[in-house]
């Protein structure tokens, strides 16, 4: 799946999110084009009419473009006769029937990637628990993006390192790494101390511990591993609570205990540091 599409399908997810936390009838958005001064319109949830299907919103421009150029939320009560944006895009958000309307921007490593919007079809102060909820949906996807750039980055980075691996063999490694990180969530399922140790074994012959020293004085918990696990799979800490039974803030803790003792200054360095010392495959 291309950045872009996985992009899209998490705008998807949260405009859903946000209309079920929210009761908000109409939720859009889209992300931002790589290298344009816009964004455009590609996920609608609740909609009546195509009129804002495809749109492309200019920074600066309309509620989206304000949310994009400031890289903060923005609301109306009455999109047509605000005076707090400009309104070059009058007539979709009226043939759609929009009134009440809020723009949160999805800001990755200080670059604005996308917005979300949420909408009313009556001209009503939307509240603090209803922007709060769509800064929540927006936070979500900011991480996933980020998740998805380091697992990105970590692609080219072994791709540079083992030029002379075949993409057969790269997507049959990349089934080992699932399969490691599925093990190591499902081991502390399991009751029975000696089963559960066997199917720990098993991990580690997927994850054989590095020649020439480079895990020595790595002292990583179980569960800091399992966190990693997750994390080169390219889970979330949301994800990867729920797969572990944890809370997310105690997933956070585990990795940020594992990025110390790695050296690492990012999620990504740290799967790296993990697998150079061979306790990931």
């Amino acid at each position: 799946m291309t950045a872009d599409a996985a992009g899209a399908v998490e705008i998807r997810n949260a405009l859903v999110r946000l209309r079920r936390t929210t009761g908000l009838p109409v939720a859009f958005g889209g992300l931002v084009e790589p290298g344009r001064r816009h964004m455009r319109i590609s996920e609608l949830s609740g909609t009546e009419t195509p009129a804002l299907s495809g749109l492309p919103v200019t920074s600066g421009n309309g509620l989206g473009g304000r949310a994009v150029a400031l890289a903060r939320p923005c609301a109306v009560t009455d999109y047509s006769s605000s005076r707090q944006i400009s309104h070059e895009y009058d007539i979709p958000v009226a043939t759609e029937g929009l009134r009440s309307i809020l723009a949160v921007p999805v800001v990755v490593r200080r670059r604005v990637r996308g917005v979300l919007y949420g909408a009313l079809r009556t001209a009503q102060p939307l509240g603090d628990r209803t922007l709060g909820a769509a800064m929540e949906a927006a936070r979500d996807v900011e991480q996933a993006l980020a998740v998805g750039d380091e697992a990105r980055g970590l692609l080219v980075a072994t791709a540079h390192t083992e030029p002379d691996r075949d993409p057969a063999a790269g997507a049959a490694w990349e089934q080992v790494r699932e399969a490691h990180a599925a093990l190591r969530a499902l081991a502390p399922r399991i009751a029975d101390p000696a089963l559960r140790a066997e199917l720990l074994g098993v991990c580690g012959l997927l994850a054989p511990k590095a020649r020439g020293g480079l895990s020595e004085g790595l002292d990583l918990a179980p569960r800091e591993l399992d966190v990693l696990a997750c994390v080169a799979a390219g889970a979330t800490n949301a994800v990867a609570a729920e797969r572990l039974g944890l809370r997310a803030e105690t997933v956070k803790g585990y990795l940020r205990s594992a990025m110390r003792k790695l050296g690492a200054h990012t999620r990504g360095e740290a799967v790296v540091a993990a697998r150079r010392a061979g306790l990931l495959p």
